[in-house]
């Protein structure tokens, strides 16, 4: 998604919560527990289905599924629009700092911590 893209989807979702007098419960601290059940929402579709079931959902199943995950992405948005962080940068910061962490050569096929190997 471009930078611009990201951008005007935030004032969107931004518009969607001034208009209904939302923005008074919009705070990080709010926005960051209704990710945390989004969240959980999400992971409920996935309780007890195998790995490969959890690869193979039924199309009904993946609309809900993409669904949460739209909740999610929507929420973590207004996070970042009210704390003013620069979500793509902040991604970018963080895959170098994972790509330091995690050197290919040391981690290939191990699901193990950085601190653990």
């Amino acid at each position: 998604m471009a930078d611009n893209a990201l951008a005007e989807l935030q004032q969107r979702l931004k518009r969607f919560a001034t208009a209904r007098d939302w923005e008074q419960f919009h705070s990080p601290k709010n926005l960051s527990m209704a990710l945390m059940v989004e969240a959980s929402e999400l992971a409920e579709h996935f309780q007890w289905l195998t790995e490969q079931q959890s690869h193979e959902l039924a199309p009904e199943k993946l609309e809900e599924v993409s669904l949460e995950m739209a909740d999610i992405f929507i929420y973590l948005l207004r996070i970042a629009e009210q704390l003013e962080v620069d979500l793509l940068a902040a991604v970018e910061r963080k895959i170098e700092i994972n790509e330091h962490r995690y050197p290919a050569d040391k981690v290939r096929g191990s699901s193990r911590k950085y601190n653990e190997y």
